[in-house]
């Protein structure tokens, strides 16, 4: 009694990465607008600031 798991088919396998590259440019979309928001409400002196 082998239990090799569920199997895809290449069609699911083409729509699980297709999923999965959209999640990804979502969550960078996020943080790249999280970052910007970020800069825009401290203002454009936090990025002359002595180091």
């Amino acid at each position: 009694m082998s239990d090799d798991g569920i199997r895809q088919t290449e069609e699911q396998k083409k729509r699980q990465r297709k999923r999965s590259v959209a999640i990804g440019l979502a969550i960078a979309g996020l943080v790249l607008l999280f970052y910007v928001i970020t800069l825009v409400k401290m203002g454009p002196g936090v990025l002359n600031r002595p180091l």
